[in-house]
């Protein structure tokens, strides 16, 4: 019975950071961009693939299939980039996290010194471009992944 309230006493204190950072890396700051991926946007799809292909493909692949080994840290100690098609863990995340780790970086996400080779791009996407290169990967997910990602953010929606 301790072990349970440990576990869920953790469980709670992640849910809370993981919160406070999503919070902290997305919150308005002067922009009235909203943090929801449309994947149904045809327009805004075909934009971001584009964006997608000039800024993405090169390590997550033109197909979203990520690099070889990527849950494998490599010799330089940085893990390789992940698929971003539903064999990938992207759409485990909620969008406003992915919006977050897309202009932020991994590392400033993480802190505490975590590498990453993958940049943010605040200084070279704007929030809409985020958005769109978002919403393209998404649009690409099978029907029933969608679905759960779907499911993911009304239950991040705090």
């Amino acid at each position: 019975m301790k072990n349970i309230r440990v576990a869920a006493l953790g469980a709670l204190i992640g849910a809370v950071v993981i919160y406070g950072i999503v919070t902290y890396f997305t919150r308005d700051r002067g922009s009235d961009t909203k943090v929801e991926l449309r994947p149904n946007d045809l327009q805004l799809v075909a934009r971001g693939k584009n964006i997608y292909d000039a800024n993405c493909a090169a390590c997550h692949g033109a197909e979203l299939q990520g690099q070889a080994n990527w849950r494998e840290r490599g010799a330089d100690g940085l893990l390789p980039a992940p698929p971003q098609d539903e064999t990938g863990h992207t759409w485990h995340h909620p969008d406003a996290l992915l919006f977050a780790l897309t202009k932020y970086g991994p590392a400033m996400m993480a802190g505490r010194g975590y590498k990453s080779a993958m940049p943010g791009f605040k200084d070279v996407l704007s929030d809409e471009d985020i958005i769109a290169s978002l919403s393209y990967i998404k649009s690409r997910w099978p029907e029933e992944i969608v679905a759960r990602h779907d499911q993911i953010n009304k239950s991040a929606a705090w």
